[in-house]
């Protein structure tokens, strides 16, 4: 399939905002081929299938952050309606609401590279602890020659020194 989406296209679609990793109402539209005014009619028609956790809509704040993210997303800047995200679970619900081929095939697409986003995600957590490990324990053989050097080094007979500055008169 030539047209077939790539894990590195998708990619560079997904932001976070709220903590989840979204993609923009513009951007999906542009991928099913569709209006982002009719995707929008589509998920209000059917606004259960889409909880808080599956889709909301930014607020002037977080719109502006998006443009500053992407600047392709600048014609959203003047638009008197927000842009809606869907987080992954979203973007599976818009395949039963969009219910075409292409529809289908991009919502596949989709799927794989957020499933591609978490595996990076989990390997990077799990190079961070080994990473963490390793350097406890270069701490640890850091320590233990540290002590055995000190306990070489010969402790030479060391007199008080004098103390220098200033003295008063009571004072010896």
């Amino acid at each position: 399939m030539e047209d077939a989406l790539t894990i590195r296209d998708v990619e560079s679609l997904i932001f976070e905002f709220r903590g989840y990793k979204v993609m923009t109402d513009v951007d999906l539209a542009a991928l099913y081929e569709t209006e982002t005014k009719k995707l929008k009619q589509q998920v209000r028609r059917n606004i259960d299938r889409f909880p808080p956790d599956f889709m909301f809509e930014l607020t002037q704040g977080e719109k502006e952050q998006l443009i500053a993210i992407a600047p392709r997303l600048s014609t959203l800047k003047h638009a008197s309606i927000s842009p809606m995200v869907f987080t992954e679970q979203g973007v599976a619900m818009l395949s039963s609401v969009l219910n075409s081929k292409k529809a289908i095939q991009v919502n596949i697409g989709i799927m794989r590279a957020f499933a591609y986003y978490r595996a990076i995600l989990l390997e990077n957590k799990e190079l961070r602890k080994e990473i963490k490990l390793l350097d406890e324990k270069i701490n640890v053989a850091f320590r233990y020659l540290l002590e055995k050097i000190d306990a070489l080094t010969p402790k030479l007979g060391k007199k008080p020194h004098k103390q220098v500055g200033f003295k008063r008169n009571n004072e010896k």
